[in-house]
């Protein structure tokens, strides 16, 4: 007798909330992280194992050793390696049937719909506000829904925004928050089981969403250190500047060079006013006599000055060693160009 096929996904099928049918579905969804951090790493895990037929990551950041408390997809061996391009090998390895697109760049508003592609649902696994409200902005515009979620300390927060049908991120929190006001894992810390649960509750969520099933409309929030579990509800505000205005404050944001700081890395980031195409060959022969120089196929790493900065092609460079913004744009201009 032949032997009978194996399917990965058999004790997805048999669950009655998604089935066959609910399968090809998710084989036919799309799925943009933003971010592939503590949370966007475990989100990543879950929708590939969960066979979501592509999966886009973007990702600005380089694999730090600080990264490996909380960043369950990583290990020593991808320390200096962009944290897209290590998801992606990673998951193809689990699951070669899954598409995984890997793109190293800055999410802001020179390339954000563009990222956007023909995704059908976007996932927030961002450490910043900003950002946040970027994914927002673009989500009700073009009508994608996305989860939103957060981890710090030990506890966390997830909400589904779905354009037309849920309240929208600037529903629940109106206006930026100050510098400053909210913690961050640089000033208070954050347990490391925090991540894992937010994350598999957002890409539960997500799967809900692709699958056109009953979601959440609360604002999730747990604390896993005293297993405190809310749901707050959020209602659609009618003077939203988002979703009732369509006003597109972030999306349409001046394009200047940004300097920010990233969170819990000492390290700074700079992005430029004008996205181009970089040499990185060309880039390497000028810096030699500066220091010491290091080439791979998406970035280039040169260290002086007791900082190490990692350039990549469209011109966006972290620099690692420095919280400094003021000495971080010193020495982009210095050594990358204005």
């Amino acid at each position: 007798m032949p032997k009978k096929r194996v399917n990965r996904y058999a004790r997805q099928i048999i669950l009655e909330e998604i089935g066959e049918d609910g399968q090809k579905v998710l084989g036919r969804s799309s799925a943009l992280i933003v971010g592939c951090g503590a949370l966007g790493g475990v989100i990543a895990d879950h929708l590939t194992r969960a066979g979501v037929g592509k999966i886009t990551i973007v990702d600005r950041d380089i694999i730090a050793l600080e990264n490996l408390q909380r960043q369950i997809l990583f290990d020593e061996s991808d320390i200096g390696i962009p944290k897209a391009v290590a998801a992606s090998k990673k998951l193809q390895q689990i699951n070669s049937e899954v598409v995984i697109e890997a793109i190293v760049k800055d999410f802001n508003p020179n390339n954000a719909e563009k990222t956007l592609g023909s995704a059908n649902i976007i996932l927030d696994g961002t450490d910043n506000m900003e950002t946040r409200y970027l994914i927002n902005d673009v989500s009700v515009k073009n009508e994608i829904p996305w989860v939103y979620g957060g981890a710090v300390s030990t506890y966390g927060m997830s909400m589904n925004v779905v354009p037309k049908k849920t309240a929208c991120l600037s529903c629940a929190f109106p206006h930026m928050p100050k510098a400053g006001s909210l913690p961050t894992c640089d000033t208070v810390g954050v347990l490391n089981t925090v991540p894992s649960i937010i994350a598999s509750i957002q890409a539960t969520e997500a799967l809900k969403i692709l699958l056109k099933k009953e979601y959440s409309h609360d604002l999730i929030v747990y604390d896993v250190w005293g297993h405190d579990f809310k749901r707050i509800k959020i209602k659609r505000s009618s003077n939203c500047k988002c979703c009732a205005e369509l006003d597109f404050e972030y999306l349409n944001a001046e394009k200047m060079e940004v300097a920010t700081t990233l969170c819990g890395s000492n390290s700074v980031q700079i992005t430029p006013a004008v996205e181009g195409e970089v040499s990185l060959e060309r880039l390497a022969k000028r810096l030699k006599n500066a220091g010491d120089v290091t080439l791979s196929p998406v970035h280039l790493i040169f260290e002086a000055e007791e900082v190490t900065i990692s350039v990549f092609k469209d011109g966006r460079a972290i620099l690692k060693g420095t919280d400094d913004e003021t000495l971080a744009k010193s020495l982009y201009a210095k050594y990358i160009g204005n």
